[in-house]
């Protein structure tokens, strides 16, 4: 049926905190699943993550209805005896399982996926972690910037020469480790739907980095020599205009496409320089010429050079900078950012890059107060309001 609710009727229990794990658990309530956020006493600590000084200023929790929309909360102390009688409870009736709690942590609460598959063997268990189930450093904890960007290589390679490695934005590697995480589930529900059982679906941010830098980390598999690899900026040519505005160059396929660009730089003269005479010497003498480029391009305004490569067939691109993105006509075709609902406080909301025609999402619901949702999730388990109330007295919830 068209527009169908793919995972309606869907039960997920969401242990994760910060991004990735969470991020999946979003994935699927985009989509029609009932995703129960477990969050401890104090809440989730990426709540404030749009408060830090590595975040836009903003008075709107952005971060937070960003990966956690359309989930209901609850708050539930897990280093009770009856916190987690709570949660083995909602682990009974669920489909889907998802944590980055650390390994260790796991095995001290009882919460691994040997502890809770008794519980419910048609449940698939979602784990995601630093680097690996496995190995000496199953256990360490990290995010993405480090287990991702750094430990994959990614972060050593996208520098220019001689400039030392830079830091990645924050969530860069966890939302598609989120995307693998979903892919690991999915894939885990339709085993479960052939064979009845369910299993554990797992991944982590050094595989995903792993992945992400494979069309140069694959390399080293074959023995290969990384001395000469050529600097970044070959690859992608980067440069500055007269408003500041950066605009890349791209696939140029041919030597003529790049005598054309050197023409329309009004410098045609450079075609007889005999430093640049062959593909070859462009390689050689790249800085040189890089230089001469950079000289060049500040000469005119970004638009105005967009106007004079476009209309020649010089494949360029405006190097995007974030407050573009709300007017960008291809996101709002595309719809990768719906319009949110007026109690979101923004306009639209960034969505995940999944698209197959026919399968609707619910669209876009601000995401819940910390334990929001407590009494009702408690009392669709069959708590009654004396066991809520003793609950709540208690501190459990």
């Amino acid at each position: 049926m068209a527009d169908e609710l793919l995972f309606e009727g869907l039960k997920v229990v969401d242990v994760g905190s910060w991004i990735a794990a969470p991020t999946c658990a979003t994935i699927l309530a985009d989509m029609g699943a009932d995703v129960v956020k477990i969050e401890p006493p104090d809440g989730d600590a990426y709540r404030n993550y749009y408060l830090l000084p590595v975040s836009p200023n903003s008075d709107i929790n952005f971060t937070w209805t960003l990966d956690n929309r359309n989930k209901r909360s609850m708050m539930l102390n897990l280093k009770t005896e009856a916190g987690k009688q709570v949660l083995h409870d909602l682990v009974k009736a669920c489909d889907v399982y998802i944590t980055n709690q650390p390994l260790a942590m796991r095995r001290a609460l009882g919460l691994t996926h040997e502890d809770l598959q008794p519980l419910n063997p048609r449940m698939v268990y979602a784990s995601l972690t630093a680097y690996g189930e496995k190995g000496p450093e199953r256990d360490r904890e990290s995010f993405d910037v480090v287990a991702y960007w750094s430990r994959s290589g990614l972060m050593n390679q996208m520098r220019h020469k001689g400039i030392e490695p830079v830091q990645a934005m924050g969530g860069m590697g966890d939302h598609p480790t989120g995307i693998a995480l979903y892919g690991s589930i999915v894939t885990a529900l339709l085993r479960r739907e052939r064979t009845g059982m369910g299993g554990k679906a797992h991944t982590s941010l050094l595989a995903n980095g792993l992945w992400s830098a494979s069309c140069y980390a694959q390399a080293a598999w074959a023995d290969a020599d990384f001395s000469e690899m050529a600097p970044q900026r070959l690859t992608t040519a980067i440069y500055q205009a007269a408003d500041g505005r950066w605009i890349q160059f791209s696939m140029l396929r041919s030597v003529e496409e790049f005598d054309l660009v050197l023409v329309l730089l009004g410098h045609v003269e450079w075609l007889a320089d005999e430093r640049f005479a062959t593909h070859e010497d462009r390689l050689e003498n790249y800085e040189i010429l890089t230089d001469m480029i950079r000289a060049a391009i500040v000469e005119k305004t970004s638009a105005e050079w967009m106007e004079l490569f476009r209309d020649n067939g010089i494949n360029i691109a405006l190097v995007a900078e974030f407050p573009d993105l709300p007017n960008d006509p291809q996101v709002l075709a595309n719809d990768m950012a719906p319009e949110a609902p007026a109690d979101m406080e923004m306009t639209r909301v960034v969505r995940d890059p999944i698209n197959v025609d026919g399968v609707a999402r619910v669209g876009p619901r601000k995401a819940p107060a910390p334990g929001e949702h407590s009494e009702e999730i408690l009392g669709e388990m069959g708590y009654s309001a004396e066991q809520i109330a003793l609950l709540k007295a208690d501190g459990i919830v």
